[in-house]
């Protein structure tokens, strides 16, 4: 019927005039359990919850167990090792430029599109949501508000962002600025009676936890963590009512696809209430990768609350919405999942659905480890880390592992996974590169969220203030060991300017920072950290293991600055600064093409 309908407003192979709109709403770090609609006896989601009694629900649908993962899967259709994003960090979150997103899927069919929130899937040309196929674009940098890649000193609260590439203020709340910026958006385009895709990935309620004093007091008789970790998913339940109310008053919501879902298991929730589930935000049991998702679309027929207990991935969202959509994708590219629209349909019947198995895994490390976090998923079995193997209608707290009773399906589903690992092995070896003097981001920023090493590099702000992320050695001196993987697009000659502090801080490369100013919330924001000296005598370029030139650092400089020529192709780059305890990574880095 869906589909049925979606033909009827083909028009000459053009787009039609009455294409659905879609509005896809995502948070971060909320669980399957962190609803009122699935059970929690605590948390306050009344306008969810009212969604999803008049929309169709996925109860078995599984994304990643960490953030980046999830995003590039939802956006792509392929699996997230693919992509090159398996961790959020050490330039291992950055969408390789060879993946089409649904942004780019849709711009090309004729629709506008916005990104509001959340990117975390590079902050750098050719990864921005800009440079995918957005073009309205209002967002934090990194993975959260404060962090490393973000604008200095941003907390939760009266931050700066990005818009479309250059820095503005916003006043309140992140999650209210981002939804009001999103409903900017949509209104504008109900107005020109242009079909729009609005994606808003909220960094709530991800830590640190933080939301409005109002909000706080609604879970006054809870632990300071969960007030705020609640008091943000129940701000997140306004702001949701607000754009549904908005979609109503222009007179679009009964043709435009509404979506929420989240991006991983709960972060701070389980211990109140996990819908019975083991494991939470990282964990490979169904606990770290099943979520809530609600899909809601009157004129499909998609308004009645109704549940889809098939299992269903994240990577059958992106072929789902193009089907949907009646949207062209390209060519070249096939999707890992697959189109559930027959599933979503509630008059779609017997039809044949295909037994599958399909892969969520948590890797956080820089190069993927075979079998490391991961569950391998059928209709009725689990198989965890490719040992442990639960059958997930009798035993849904995956308690009993039932390998040895049952060697066939562990074989089969092991040699799924072999097959699968042995196809996606001979792209991990294809680092994700930021391009340096490309002529649309000539002006490159790099900081320490993407240096590439073993160790975790200081991806928020209040470990660059602290400059505690690391220990010096027992003997010797401390060596820089991490560098961002670079491709220089051009042969010339570059600028390369390390700094401690980012350019917006105004601060001296020996400078120590106060503390910033507090927020509500049961966390300390990034800022409150005092901003460590780190009596830097010398700065040197390194590029692939050779230092190159050493410039000493005087006064109250804030970057020292080399000149060099760059030969297109690809680099090691790890400039650092001469300290007390050996070699400091440059924690910011600006490279200029130079004319």
């Amino acid at each position: 019927m869906i589909k049925t309908l979606s033909l009827l407003f083909v028009a000459t192979g053009l787009l039609r005039a009455a294409a659905p709109n879609v509005v896809m709403v995502i948070t971060d770090d909320q669980g399957y359990g962190d609803l009122g609609y699935t059970g929690n006896p605590v948390v306050k989601t009344p306008n969810i919850d009212k969604l999803a009694k008049e929309s169709t629900g996925l109860s078995d649908y599984h994304v990643g167990p960490t953030c980046s993962p999830t995003r590039c899967s939802l956006l792509t259709g392929h699996w997230t090792n693919r992509t090159g994003v398996w961790h959020t960090i050490m330039g291992r979150s950055m969408l390789r430029e060879n993946e089409v997103t649904l942004g780019q899927m849709f711009k090309d069919n004729g629709y506008q599109t916005g990104m509001f929130g959340k990117w975390h899937l590079g902050d750098n040309y050719p990864y921005r949501p800009e440079d995918r196929g957005f073009t309205e674009v209002f967002r934090h940098g990194g993975g959260g508000v404060g962090q490393t890649p973000d604008v200095w000193n941003n907390a939760y609260f009266d931050g700066s962002y990005f818009h479309n590439g250059e820095i503005v203020p916003a006043k309140g709340f992140c999650t209210d600025v981002f939804f009001a910026r999103a409903n900017s958006f949509i209104r504008q385009c109900a107005e020109e009676k242009k079909p729009f895709f609005a994606y808003i990935s909220t960094n709530a309620p991800h830590g640190p936890l933080h939301c409005p004093q109002e909000y706080l007091d609604m879970y006054s008789d809870q632990k300071d963590g969960i007030a705020a970790f609640y008091g943000m998913i129940t701000n997140v339940d306004d702001n949701v009512a607000k754009t549904r109310e908005l979609l109503k008053s222009l007179g679009i919501e009964k043709n435009t696809i509404f979506i929420f879902t989240t991006d991983n298991g709960t972060a701070y929730g389980a211990k109140v209430f996990n819908a019975g589930m083991k494991g939470k935000k990282g964990s490979p049991y169904d606990g770290g990768h099943r979520v809530p998702f609600f899909i809601h679309w009157p004129a499909g027929g998609l308004d009645q609350e109704r549940e889809v207990d098939t299992l269903t991935h994240m990577v059958d969202i992106v072929p789902t919405l193009l089907e949907m959509t009646d949207s062209k994708k390209p060519e070249k590219v096939k999707f890992d999942g697959l189109s559930i629209v027959k599933l979503l349909d509630p008059k779609s019947k017997d039809f044949a659905w295909p037994a599958r198995y399909v892969i969520s895994d948590s890797q956080r490390v820089r190069d993927p480890i075979k079998w490391r976090g991961s569950s391998v998923m059928s209709e009725k079995y689990r198989l965890i880390n490719g040992k442990e193997l639960y059958d997930i209608d009798a035993d849904p707290g995956q308690k009993k592992n039932i390998a040895k009773d049952h060697p066939e399906v562990v074989k089969d589903m092991r040699d799924f996974y072999d097959a699968w690992w042995a196809e996606l092995k001979p792209t991990f070896s294809q680092t994700t590169e930021i391009y340096l003097g490309h002529p649309d981001h000539p002006k490159v920023t790099l900081t320490a969220h993407d240096w590439i090493q073993k160790v975790y590099p200081p991806w928020h702000q209040g470990s660059v203030r602290s400059n505690k992320w690391q220990k010096p050695p027992k003997e010797g001196k401390l060596k820089h060991v991490g560098h961002w993987a670079v491709k220089v697009v051009e042969d010339g000659k570059y600028r390369i300017s390390l700094r401690r502090w980012p350019a917006e801080s105004g601060a001296a490369i020996n400078a120590a920072l106060p503390a910033g100013k507090a927020v509500p919330g049961a966390s300390r924001a990034f800022r409150e950290e005092q901003g460590k000296a780190i009596g830097a005598t010398a700065a040197t370029l390194r590029i692939d293991g050779k230092d190159l030139e050493t410039k000493a650092v005087e006064g109250d400089v804030e970057e020292v600055s080399f000149e060099t020529e760059l030969k297109a192709g690809s680099y090691k780059l790890a400039p650092y600064f001469t300290i007390d305890a050996g070699e400091l990574g440059a924690y910011y880095t600006v490279v200029t093409r130079l004319e």
